[in-house]
């Protein structure tokens, strides 16, 4: 919509409440929620962080979605985003999902900034792996100065491991993002990237497909991704929720859910579990 037809282009003249309609029109035209539209309602947005691209993130977490679906009796649909910086954005805008599964970072940072309740996590902890093809005998990170490194987008925990093992300003690798781990490996194979840091648990499919790399170094483990809750949902349906997944290897919806998403089972969890480990946020933007 254009003001220039207007009788004048001085917003200020305009009355008060088209002035107000205007920019409401601008903020859902543009997809910017002040909260989620179905805040512990009939629609549950369960996010999901975008380690996976946008099709195989909803396809690997569809089951859980619907199982979480047939236990609130709502309708549990999966949010995904295309990169981390899309993200991260995302992550700040607390009120626009009502579940989100994710990193230990952000789930700490999302517990102590807007009071996430954090119900229950994926058992034992996760790690990065920064991988190399076999050929190119690269045994120390220092190696890597100056040449290509993909990576998730910032400030994923593998971009943020990645900075650490790099603190000297002056020898820098070449910082190459990618929207999901599948892109990354992908470039690394093709030899566009020297090397690439990637989860953990993504080198053993990655060897399975035939692919012949090396490990060159696995970073520090983090708790494993937790299920996080809105304080806005009701304390009924958070029960149920956290009730539903920590039982879940015991019930035969449970159980085919969980082999679907390929886990074994969730545990108990807590804020505390998570405390501290969105420090390595803090020199991000908007933390």
């Amino acid at each position: 919509m254009s003001y220039s037809k207007c009788a004048t282009n001085k917003v200020g003249n305009l009355p008060r409440i088209i002035l107000s309609t205007a920019i409401s029109i601008v903020l859902l035209a543009s997809g910017i929620q002040t909260a989620s539209a179905y805040a512990d309602g009939d629609i549950l947005e369960l996010a999901i962080q975008p380690v996976l691209s946008e099709a195989k993130t909803k396809k690997a977490f569809k089951p859980l979605a619907e199982y979480l679906s047939k236990i609130t009796g709502k309708t549990v649909v999966v949010k995904t985003m295309p990169n981390f910086m899309a993200y991260w954005d995302t992550v700040r805008r607390a009120k626009s999902y009502d579940l989100i599964l994710d990193a230990a970072h952000f789930t700490d940072y999302r517990s102590k900034k807007y009071g996430f309740k954090v119900l229950a996590k994926i058992p034992d902890s996760v790690s990065y792996s920064l991988i190399v093809l076999a050929e190119n005998f690269i045994f120390d990170p220092s190696e890597l100065v100056g040449k290509r490194i993909a990576t998730l987008g910032s400030p994923s925990i593998g971009a943020a491991r990645l900075d650490a093992l790099f603190p000297n300003p002056m020898r820098q690798p070449i910082i190459v993002e990618v929207a999901n781990a599948d892109k990354g490996i992908k470039l690394l194979l093709n030899k566009d990237v020297f090397a690439a840091i990637i989860p953990t648990p993504l080198v053993s499919r990655t060897m399975a497909e035939g692919n012949d790399i090396s490990v060159v170094m696995v970073t520090e483990p983090a708790p494993h991704i937790a299920l996080s809750a809105s304080p806005n949902m009701s304390a009924s349906t958070v029960a149920k929720i956290r009730n539903a997944l920590i039982t879940a290897n015991k019930s035969p919806d449970g159980q085919k859910m969980l082999k679907e998403i390929g886990f074994s089972q969730f545990d108990p969890a807590n804020a505390k579990i998570y405390s501290g480990q969105s420090k390595m946020l803090e020199k991000y933007w908007g933390y």
